[in-house]
């Protein structure tokens, strides 16, 4: 199983970090220690003192592919979760100004909490207008809809499957709405689609 993730998806968390819009998607990966299930505690990690949240829908893989069209791409995706996408942003900075890699600013350990359900795709009337948010101590600091995103599901799965093959139970974070921000010991974060809340979890 291999975690995928898609920056600079959405026009204004593109300006709020002042990023360049991409052509095509932009890829990273974070590696499978990066998940962190069933609601467990985020522990803030001691080497940064900037480690933002980024809500993001989650597509899971439900069948091998590779070179897919996109015209049917849907037939390789089967459900949709929620994500956080923990970035270490002093890190991440560091090493963009050197012109290095930013893996350990993205794939630390614990920097993917997701969501145990996922819900099958055949429950959305829409999947190019879901709405998704996420709370902090109870108020909302990202929402997002998937209508705002520069490039679609199907599209990523398309592009994605040119260079990697797609196997079953892989995942991909989407990209996240504008509103990212610092958390600290003691918030409570909580992820929902629609009017479900997914995932909730302190850091500690």
């Amino acid at each position: 199983m291999r975690i995928f993730a898609i920056g600079r998806n959405y026009v204004e968390h593109i300006q709020e970090l002042n990023n360049e819009r991409p052509d095509e998607p932009v890829i990273f990966t974070k590696p499978d220690t990066a998940l962190l299930k069933n609601n467990a505690p985020f522990y803030h990690p001691d080497f940064s003192t900037d480690v933002h949240h980024e809500v993001e829908l989650v597509l899971r893989i439900c069948k091998e592919g590779k070179n897919i069209d996109e015209t049917f791409a849907h037939k390789y995706y089967d459900s949709i979760g929620i994500g956080i996408d923990f970035t270490a942003r002093d890190l991440q900075e560091k090493a963009k100004k050197k012109g290095l890699p930013w893996d350990i600013a993205k794939g630390f350990n614990d920097s993917a909490p997701i969501s145990n359900t996922f819900i099958p795709v055949t429950e959305f009337k829409d999947i190019k207008n879901i709405n998704f948010k996420l709370e902090v101590d109870g108020d909302v600091k990202q929402q997002g809809n998937t209508s705002l995103m520069l490039f679609s599901f199907d599209y990523i799965i398309s592009y994605l499957s040119k260079f990697f093959t797609l196997k079953t139970g892989d995942l991909i974070f989407t990209g996240t709405p504008k509103g990212v921000a610092p958390v600290k010991v003691g918030n409570k974060l909580s992820a929902w689609i629609e009017d479900k809340k997914l995932l909730e979890f302190e850091v500690k």
